[in-house]
């Protein structure tokens, strides 16, 4: 019995191990394809340019240092407007999940916002903050702020009830079963607000860099490079953007799976 045990035990892992492997075959026959295409493309600044122009470009905005200023400016936007918008929609969330009036009050108004398309915010914010860093903050904020408060509250309504009987059972205060009960039952779905949070504030980042154009930024080098009519610059900034949101989406589930295994819902 112990060694079926630990047969499908071990299962999972390998299975998971060989997904993520074969997650790596579709872009390995992508670069190929794109190299055999263009293979005898010469030059650097036409529509048409291959890996190596591209690779040559990377390696030209790393050592240059442009990819690091880029990216710094980047990643320190995006992880402000996304502390704010987080903190400020735990808030809400909580208010709206915990109380009843604040929930009557506040949540159609809320729902009527979230239905704004983020970007139809931009001409507003920009009169308001102008172009700078402070407009980019507030802009993915927003971004942040609407999945945060809408798992939040979700997580705290959706408290299965035999739980909060068991509270009761316990003779539990008001704070120690939102302390005790709520709080644990609902992390796993406010943790799914806060990692949508994380992957909608850096893809606000971009559409901030590129329509609020002051600064410097990744989005900005997608810029540059449409007007230069650079593709090598284009391409490079694509898939810089790519493998940072890839590394963002693999942060969020490491965590996940490291504080609540098969719990989380992401």
């Amino acid at each position: 019995m112990s060694d079926v045990s630990l047969e499908l035990q071990r299962a999972p892992r390998e299975s998971n191990g060989g997904t993520r492997w074969r997650g790596f075959v579709l872009p390995i026959v992508a670069i190929a394809v794109w190299w055999i295409l263009t293979r005898d493309v010469q030059g650097g600044h036409g529509i048409v340019v291959s890996p190596a122009q591209v690779l040559h470009t990377a390696i030209e905005q790393a050592r240059s240092g442009a990819l690091v200023r880029a990216m710094s400016a980047s990643l320190a936007r995006e992880l402000t407007g996304f502390v704010i918008g987080t903190s400020l929609g735990l808030a809400l969330g909580a208010l709206l999940g915990v109380s009843k009036i604040a929930d009557r009050a506040i949540a159609p108004s809320f729902n009527t916002f979230k239905q704004v398309s983020l970007f139809a915010w931009i001409p507003l914010i920009s009169v308001w903050f102008g172009l700078g860093d402070v407009a980019k903050v507030v802009f993915l904020s927003l971004a942040a702020l609407v999945p945060v408060v809408v798992h939040t509250s979700d997580g705290i309504r959706n408290v299965p009830p035999r739980l909060l009987e068991v509270a009761r059972a316990y003779r539990y205060n008001r704070l120690q079963t939102l302390a005790y009960v709520v709080l644990p039952a609902a992390l796993p779905t406010i943790f799914t607000g806060v990692y949508l949070a994380l992957i909608y504030s850096w893809l606000a980042t971009l559409g901030a860099e590129y329509l609020l154009v002051a600064g410097s930024g990744i989005g900005n080098t997608l810029v540059d490079g449409s007007g230069q009519f650079r593709m090598d610059l284009v391409l490079f900034g694509v898939i810089v953007v790519g493998i940072t949101g890839w590394a963002l989406n693999a942060l969020a589930r490491a965590i996940q799976h490291r504080y609540f295994g098969s719990r989380g819902s992401i």
